[in-house]
Formats: structure tokens, C-alpha cells, sequence
């Protein structure tokens, strides 16, 4: 009989062990993998005799699961680990084991490196991204007082590894030599002390005191966790007998004994999402392992998009060496950008190849399982809680998130320093928002969610709570605090659309609510296409109807102000108006200020100019009555325009020095920048090109540091036409080239639209101000066709998009551009019928390029017709 046949009879006596102890309990497979925290393909491989050897944490799960004890216990994992020649009986320690391609030692008296004893240890392999801590650690366990270090972690975070490392690296330093052994489960106290003795060289524990004394040695214990009792009486035993012992052990919790330093180990660190540069992602650890693994089983060189794919799959690996090892094993298969697809979103299904050592043998589902069933039932449900969170967040939101329906809460401090002793959770740096959980702890958390029935409630929570933040925080995103209320809303970027996604099926009322605290944000950031999808789809929900009436009406407000972004705002007046009739009869200063606001800007694109400033005044008028000076100035701002229209600049210098004054009593600094930025405005347009340039460069440069896209599209036009008009053409050409890149430009053939026919927000809100300067330039050089098609394409672009002011002012340049009587005269006459449709005056400047001034006429409402 063949040695490979008596394995296969092993492992046939543990296959029928297992089916006949679940048939016995009354449970399936599926159930029992549930159960255990295992895949249902582990279960249903080890009964058919197929899988490898089961990991011993694998075992310990089956057995918790079928509530096995004592001897039945003990037989069912010795018959799981008797399936090849090298295992060790349960109830015993063994010398360590070696990492992944390393042998066992057990029998051997030691080995010498370089003059020194390691006693019972294999050779450590070479670390990835741990040097600092392997320095640490290395002065820690040799340093003058006796110390217990216990390397803390979720299974497969590399504890082993680093203990090896250390051990090796501290080995000169100590005289009495360092050892390790290994436990496993069952053992007791006198157990692991025969171990000790063993690899220590002596015959008996109590030789230990002599072999020990006065000498300063290392001891590695590895896997604590499965006898943590009978360690920490063996350790306690030898603080007495030997003072001058260092112990470094390992373990997914503490031993528990006093004076223990707990050393939690992170996962290697990632790429940062943004990175894209192949040269930049290899410098990072959780790359550079993964690479390395990948050559071993893989000759041929990696493509540049493999190389661009190891990034995101390394991040979502979570930085685990397990899981890299696991993913790099399908390298043999499986291209990398392959692995990312199939297992990007199941990293938990990730499972060692056939014939992979034992080290690796253990699935990540497994792996996690472990660590989780060391908690209680309520800290399993907190962890199911907070793997809601998408980020990084905070004691406050995790407070928040495990917080009852009916608004009981316990304190979070406890159930975080116990997952963080676990390795479940991470925490990196100072700032308030530095808890994470690996990507594999959160998907195994949610899975469990799921199965308890958990799931949308906890999600239903985690957006109420996200809802909550971004309610407190939107009045911030319009004040002088604009800039750490958009910061910190960055900061959960990944749970903002987490929780409106997941709310706006299960709880519309709730993503409503949310949506409508983000509408700034959203301008912020230029996603005003997107964040106007969301608030439309939302209202039109027939589940919010009954919503709370102040939040739709802040929702129509946002979704009004999102439309006018990209110049479709006339789409939503309705919306604007019916949220100024609810604010109005609730008496919701705030909301009404901020309806007139955003109407007097719909009013403004519509023709409806007159209307524009009625609502102008009368927020002016309750602004001031009501001491809101922040609401004064945007009033005060809106008027100006008026007093532009009709061409009294002087009027339009006094409104913008009454911004500056009051702006600089909010300390708002974007105010201040935006009523510098139409100072800049009103110059160019009283000819006074340099004062407009100066003022309209240092806006440019305050305005890089605080977002708004849009108002930096508009500066840019300014200060490129005052360049043109001014003469300085060079630099004219230079505005145009950012322009372009900021938001692109069309030449006069062009559709403005993209490869696929959608129409580009950004492009269309740009090229109005590149058309106008593009023709400037060419009138000032002679080229007066290539000026007529620009200013054509600058008045078509701004038809619709801006006030009509604009409109004006290209037609004035297509007028000067056009030398044939009856063209000309076709232009003057679409000049006049603007003016009269806007209730425009040309400036002085104007009126001598167009001839004797169209009459002024009252805005009826209507548009301009067509260009």
C-alpha cells in the first residue's frame, strides 16, 4: 500500500466524519457553511475527500459550528489534520513553521547564522513594505527591559512573517538565542512549556530557569488565539523563572498578559486611487508584493494595462498579503486585469490554486470568519453596522451609525478598540476620520448582514446618518466656510453616494433629503448634470410626495440652480416658483431668499429682465430687513447686472463697492472674489483694459484654490477679452489655450457636441467667451470674415445660455465686422430686437460702432429669436 493511498484513505475517514456529524445535526451543506462562516464549495469539497489538507482555523469553525466539545471535538480535528505525514497531533505544540516554501523543523536542535542560535526557527522570507516596523519591533525585543510583544491581525495580514523576520534580525543581539514554537488547539500550559523546553535544548521545563538565566533570548509563539489560556499561563510561569526572556507572539487577539504590548499589523498600503503613473504604483508595497508573487508563476512580462489594472486590484485586495497571494496565483490563468474583473467585487471567493502550500491553503472568507466568531453577538452586529461605511470615518459617525431607531446608543470606544486589538478595523492617521475596515471585513460583514436580514435596514441607517452631515453641513457651503465644508464632504465622497443609491430605492424621503443638502457641493465640483438626474428623479418619485415640505422646496431650489449651470434653467422656473410659494407661506426667510435668488437668474436667461430685478429688490428688501448680510451682498451683486443693462456703469461701481464693503464683514472671501471678479467686468466695459486685467488675474489666482468652474470660465472671458481689446494679443492667445483646456473650444464648423452626440456641458459653457475673444483678436489683425464667423458663433452661443447682455455685445462686433450695406443692416436690425427683448441700452462705445441707439423698450418676457 502506497503512501499517497493511505492519505486518500485519511482523507476519506474525514469526509464521512464530516457528512455524518452535519447529517446528525440536521443541517445541509449550505447550512453548515453558513453557519461556520465558510464557503458552501469548502464544505462540499472536503466531504467528496477532494480539498487539500483543511486549515486548522477551518476546522475549529466546522467544529464550533456542529457545537463539537471535548473528545468528539479532538477526534474530528485530529482526523482533519491527520491527512498527511508532517501534521501534528491535536492537544500538542510544535516547533514554528516556516513561511510560504519553507520547511518545518520539528527535531531539529537548532542551526547556526553568523555565530548565532536560532533554535527551532526556518528561514524568514523576504519582507515587502515592513521595514520601519521590522526596525521597531527588532529594538523593541532587544532592548534592556524584558518585554512581551504580541503582533495582532486579521489572518493572513503577515504576522508570521514579520515574527520570523524580527527573530532573525534581533538574533545577534541576543546571546541566549532565539526559538519558536507553534500552538494549536487543545494544547495546555504543560504543553507549550515541553515545547519551550524542547527548542530551547533542555529536557525538561524545569531546566528552563537555568537554560534561561541571566541570558537574554528571544521566544516566538505563534497563533495564540487557538490556546490563549494555556499561553498565558505558560508565559506567566516563565516571568517568574526567566526575567531576562523577550516573547514575541503572534495572533488575531492579545494573550492578555499584564504588561503585554499589543502591536497591531496593518496591511500593506496601497496606491492612492488618482495614481496612474506605472513607476509610481511599484514603489508601493501591496504592488510590489503582488508583482513579486506574480513572477513566480508567470514568465512573460506584463502589458501596460496590466500594469495600470495592478493598482485598482491591489486596493481592493485591501493591501492583504493573503489575498495579493491568492490573486497573484491566478496569474497562471489569468491575465491581471482578468483577476480584477472576476474577482475585483468577490474578493472573498479568492481561493488558493490546487497543490498551493498549506500556508496559503486557507480562503479569505475563512480567514475572516475566524476573527469574527472571536466576537460577541453584539459586537458581530456593530461590525455589521459599521460595514456600511464606503471610507474613512469618524468615533462621531460610528456613534451615529450604532445608534437604535429610537435613539438608544452605547458608547462606540469599546466595540472599536476591540476590533482594532483584532485587526478588523484599521486606523492611520490624526484627523477625526482615520477608521477604516478592510475591503474583505466589510464584504464579509455585509454578506452577514444579508443572511441575518439586516441588510437594508443598516443601509436605510447608514443614509439617514449621512443625511443628517450633509444637512449641517450645506449651510457652510455658502458662507466664509466654504472651503473646510467642501473638504470635509470630499472626505466622504464614497458614503455620499452610497447612501443616496442605496436610500433612493429603499428610502426616497431620506435620499431626497440628502440630495437636496448637496446642490452647492455639486456646483462645486462641476457635477451639476449629474446631481440634477438625482434631485429630478427623486421628486418625480411618487413615494416623496408626502415628503416633509421644506425639503422639496429646498430640493426644487437646488435643482433650479444645478439647471442653470449648464444653461438649463429655464427648464425648472416652475420648480423655482412653487418653492418660493411654500417658502412664503411658511415663513422660511432663508428658502425665500434663496427662491428669489435663483429666480432672478432664471428670470435673467428667459428675457424676462424686468421680472429679474423685481425679484432682485425684493430680496435686497428682505435681506436687509432681516440683517442678513450674506443675502445682501448676492442681491446687491444680481442688481448690478441690471444696472449694466441699461448701460449706467457708474450705478453698476456703486452696487460693487457696496459688496466690497459688506463682504468684508462676512470674511467670506469667495464674496469678495466674485464682486471683484464683475468689478473686472465693468471696467472692460468702460474701457478700461488694464484695471480689468489686473483685477481679473488676481481673481484667477484665488479662485484656482477654491473650485467653482464655472465663475472661472467667466473671469477667463473677461480678462481674455480686456487682452484683446487692449491689444495684447499674444496673451489674449495664451487666455484662449487655458480656456480650451478648461473647458474646450469649437471653431466656427464645429457642432459642439461629442463623438457620441451628447452635448458637452462644459464646452457649451465655454465657448461663448472663446468665440468672442478668438473674433476680437482677428477684428484687431484686419481679418474681418474670420471675425464675423467668431462673433456669429459667440452671439449662437450665448443665446439661451446668458443674459442677453452678451448677446448684444457679440452682435456689436458681428456689426463692426460686416462691411455689405444689407448684411450689416440684417445684424443692427437683430441687434435692436435684442435690445428691446432685454431692455438693453448700448454703452456710449457701442452706440458709436452701431450708429444712433435703438429705442429702448420695456422686456416683455420673451426670448431672443433665433440666431
Amino acid at each position: 500500500m502506497t503512501s499517497d493511498h493511505a492519505a486518500e484513505q485519511g482523507a476519506t475517514s474525514f469526509a464521512e466524519r464530516l457528512r455524518g456529524r452535519r447529517m446528525a445535526a440536521g443541517l445541509t451543506q449550505a447550512e453548515l457553511a453558513a453557519r461556520a462562516g465558510v464557503g458552501v464549495r469548502t464544505v462540499r469539497d472536503l466531504e467528496r475527500g477532494r480539498s487539500a489538507r483543511p486549515q486548522r482555523t477551518t476546522l475549529e469553525l466546522l467544529a464550533g459550528a456542529l457545537d463539537l466539545g471535548g473528545a468528539d471535538r479532538a477526534g474530528f480535528m485530529a482526523a482533519g489534520r491527520r491527512r498527511t505525514a508532517s501534521s501534528t497531533p491535536v492537544g500538542h505544540t510544535r516547533p514554528i513553521p516556516g513561511p510560504r516554501g519553507s520547511a518545518d523543523v520539528a527535531g531539529s536542535a537548532g542551526r547556526t547564522s553568523g555565530g548565532t542560535r536560532t533554535l527551532g526557527l526556518p528561514a524568514a522570507d523576504e519582507l515587502v513594505g515592513r521595514d520601519a516596523e521590522l526596525g521597531d519591533l527588532v529594538a523593541l525585543v532587544t532592548g534592556g527591559a524584558r518585554s512581551v510583544t504580541t503582533l495582532v491581525g486579521l489572518a493572513g495580514v503577515g504576522k508570521t512573517a514579520l515574527a520570523l523576520a524580527v527573530a532573525h534580525r534581533a538574533a545577534p543581539a541576543l546571546p541566549g538565542g532565539v526559538a519558536g514554537i507553534t500552538v494549536t488547539a487543545g494544547s495546555s500550559d504543560a504543553d507549550a512549556l515541553t515545547a519551550i523546553a524542547t527548542v530551547f535544548g533542555v529536557a525538561r521545563p524545569a531546566d528552563l530557569a537555568d537554560r534561561l538565566a541571566g541570558t537574554p533570548a528571544l521566544l516566538v509563539i505563534d497563533a495564540v488565539e487557538r490556546s490563549p489560556a494555556a499561553v498565558l499561563t505558560a508565559l506567566e510561569h516563565l516571568a517568574r523563572i526567566a526575567p531576562a526572556l523577550r516573547v514575541l507572539a503572534t495572533g488575531r487577539h492579545a494573550v492578555g498578559l499584564v504588561g503585554e504590548r499589543v502591536w497591531p499589523v496593518a496591511p500593506l498600503d496601497v496606491p492612492p486611487p488618482e495614481a496612474s503613473d506605472v513607476a509610481f504604483i511599484e514603489r508601493f508595497p501591496a504592488a510590489e508584493l503582488f508583482l513579486v508573487r506574480l513572477r513566480q508563476v508567470r514568465r512573460d512580462p506584463l502589458e501596460p494595462d496590466e500594469l495600470r489594472s495592478v493598482g485598482a486590484l491591489v486596493r481592493r485586495l485591501g493591501g492583504l498579503p493573503l489575498a495579493i497571494e491568492l490573486a497573484a496565483a491566478r496569474g497562471r490563468v489569468l491575465d491581471v486585469t482578468e483577476i480584477l474583473t472576476r474577482y475585483g467585487h468577490r474578493v472573498l471567493d479568492l481561493t488558493a490554486p490546487a497543490g498551493a502550500p498549506d500556508v496559503v491553503s486557507v480562503d479569505l472568507r475563512t480567514a475572516v470568519s475566524a476573527s469574527y466568531a472571536l466576537l460577541t453577538p453584539q459586537e458581530q452586529a456593530g461590525l455589521r453596522r459599521l460595514a456600511a461605511f464606503r471610507n474613512r470615518w469618524s468615533v462621531e459617525l460610528a456613534e451615529a451609525i450604532l445608534t437604535d431607531e429610537d435613539g438608544r446608543t452605547a458608547d462606540p470606544v469599546p466595540l472599536l478598540d476591540r476590533l482594532l486589538a483584532l485587526g478588523l478595523v484599521s486606523a492611520r492617521g490624526r484627523g477625526t476620520l482615520r477608521f477604516r475596515l478592510l475591503d474583505v471585513v466589510r464584504d464579509f460583514a455585509t454578506e452577514q448582514a444579508a443572511a441575518t436580514g439586516e441588510l437594508v435596514p443598516v443601509r436605510i441607517r447608514h443614509a439617514r446618518v449621512f443625511a443628517d452631515l450633509a444637512r449641517r453641513t450645506a449651510p457652510d457651503l455658502a458662507g466664509a466656510a466654504i472651503g473646510p465644508a467642501v473638504a470635509h464632504l470630499d472626505e466622504v465622497t464614497g458614503d455620499l453616494w452610497a447612501a443616496l443609491t442605496a436610500s433612493a430605492d429603499d428610502d426616497p424621503e431620506t435620499a431626497l433629503a440628502l440630495a437636496a443638502s448637496l446642490p452647492r457641493w455639486w456646483r462645486f465640483h462641476g457635477r451639476d448634470v449629474a446631481g440634477r438626474r438625482w434631485l429630478r428623479r427623486l421628486l418625480d418619485d411618487p413615494r416623496t410626495s408626502a415628503a416633509d415640505p421644506v425639503v422639496r422646496a429646498w430640493a426644487r431650489v437646488g435643482l433650479a440652480q444645478l439647471a442653470a449651470e449648464h444653461g438649463e434653467g429655464p427648464q425648472e422656473l416652475p420648480e423655482a416658483q412653487a418653492a418660493l410659494a411654500t417658502f412664503q407661506q411658511l415663513g422660511d426667510v432663508s428658502g425665500e431668499l434663496a427662491a428669489r435668488t435663483v429666480l432672478c437668474s432664471l428670470r435673467i436667461a428667459t428675457g424676462g429682465y424686468d421680472e429679474a430685478r423685481r425679484q432682485g429688490e425684493a430680496a435686497l428688501s428682505l435681506a436687509t430687513r432681516t440683517g442678513r448680510i450674506r443675502d445682501m451682498i448676492v442681491a446687491q451683486t444680481n442688481l448690478t447686472w441690471h444696472e449694466i443693462r441699461v448701460g449706467d456703469l457708474r450705478a453698476a461701481r456703486r452696487r460693487l463697492a457696496a459688496v466690497e464693503r459688506l463682504s468684508g464683514q462676512t470674511g467670506d472671501t469667495r464674496l469678495r472674489l466674485l464682486a471683484r471678479a464683475n468689478l473686472a467686468e465693468v471696467a472692460r466695459l468702460d474701457g478700461r483694459y488694464a484695471e480689468a486685467v489686473r483685477l481679473g488675474r488676481q481673481v484667477l489666482r484665488a479662485l484656482a484654490g477654491l473650485g467653482d468652474p464655472g465663475h472661472r470660465i467667466r473671469v477667463l472671458g473677461t480678462v481674455g477679452l480686456a487682452l484683446a481689446q487692449d491689444g495684447r494679443l499674444a496673451e489674449a492667445e495664451a487666455v484662449l489655450r487655458e480656456l480650451r483646456a478648461t473647458s474646450g473650444g469649437a471653431a466656427p464648423d464645429d457642432t459642439g457636441r461629442d463623438g457620441t452626440g451628447r452635448e458637452m456641458a462644459g464646452e457649451r459653457q465655454g465657448q461663448g467667451p472663446y468665440a468672442a475673444i478668438e473674433a476680437t483678436i482677428a477684428l484687431r489683425r484686419g481679418d474681418r470674415d474670420l471675425a464675423a464667423e467668431w462673433f456669429g458663433v459667440a452671439a449662437q452661443a450665448y443665446a439661451g445660455t446668458r443674459d442677453l447682455r452678451d448677446v448684444a455685445e457679440a452682435l456689436v462686433g458681428l456689426v463692426a465686422s460686416t462691411e455689405e450695406p444689407i448684411a450689416r443692416a440684417a445684424v443692427v436690425d437683430r441687434l435692436v430686437r435684442v435690445c428691446r427683448a432685454g431692455g438693453m441700452t448700448l454703452l456710449p462705445t457701442e452706440q458709436v460702432v452701431v450708429g444712433p441707439p435703438p429705442p429702448v423698450q420695456e422686456a416683455g418676457g420673451g426670448a431672443d429669436g433665433p440666431a
